[in-house]
């Protein structure tokens, strides 16, 4: 079984669905048999760059859910190529190490690294044991830099659930650069068990946003331009019944200047 992260999969789909979001409400949903996924976030502002980036703040809001209504099957790795009008720029901002975060609750893990927070939010977890009803529970998750090394940057997701014991678990999903026209970043990550292969990620929410300033010059942990008001995006989920999802997403976009 894979070792990874709780909820580094949504986290990348969810970031990659809506960092190409042009406007709140263009809700999008693919699926594959038995399974759905959807997003339904925005970035702010709209408006943006036709040539150069400029600033932005995304809202990450994704689901996964079955068509009849059963215990979705778990996510278990995800691929998203993402256009090359977004970037993210993490440069200059401080860092946090992954055994800074584990084992502690959200207000250590806020209170160990501090300057290194980018975003956060809230995730839901239904778990299925054998011959028990199925119980959702949700926790507070914090979303925090975990360096820039060449072409990639990595991120560190620390959730706290009840699954069925209050847990921390720290996530790590990284964001490459790339050269695939249209696409410029790809987002990976894969997820091991959750309580014991009992449970699933249903529901992702998260703002992600951050101002900083290095060697005197003002810069944005997310940034995007608007050359040709859309932008694409698409990728790759494969899940713990076999099911592989296809995702693909046309945004539009308001250009200035």
């Amino acid at each position: 079984m894979r070792k990874s992260s709780l909820l580094a999969a949504p986290l990348a789909l969810a970031l990659a669905l809506v960092l190409a979001t042009g406007a709140d409400g263009e809700r999008k949903v693919e699926c594959a048999g038995n399974i759905c996924v959807s997003d339904d976030g925005g970035i702010s502002p709209t408006k943006l760059p036709r040539r150069g980036m400029a600033p932005v703040t995304a809202r990450l809001l994704a689901g996964i859910e079955s068509r009849d209504g059963s215990h979705p099957p778990a996510l278990q790795s995800v691929r998203i190529d993402v256009d090359k009008t977004l970037a993210v720029d993490a440069v200059g901002l401080p860092t946090c190490r992954k055994p800074q975060l584990e084992a502690s609750s959200s207000a250590s893990a806020r209170r160990a690294c501090p300057d290194a927070i980018v975003g956060s939010g809230e995730a839901e977890v239904e778990v299925a044991f054998p011959e028990q009803a199925p119980f959702r529970s949700s926790g507070p998750l914090i979303l925090f830099n975990g360096g820039v090394q060449g072409g990639t940057t990595t991120v560190l997701l620390h959730a706290y659930v009840n699954v069925p014991a209050p847990t921390a678990i720290v996530t790590k999903a990284t964001i490459a650069r790339i050269d695939k026209s249209p696409y410029g970043l790809r987002i990976q990550a894969q997820v091991p068990r959750i309580a014991g292969g009992a449970g699933s990620v249903t529901r992702f929410e998260l703002k992600v946003g951050r101002r900083y300033t290095h060697k005197g010059r003002k810069k944005s942990f997310l940034e995007a331009g608007c050359p040709t008001g859309t932008w694409r995006v698409k990728g790759h989920a494969e899940f713990s019944d076999g099911t592989e999802l296809g995702l693909t997403h046309l945004f539009s976009c308001t250009p200035q200047g």
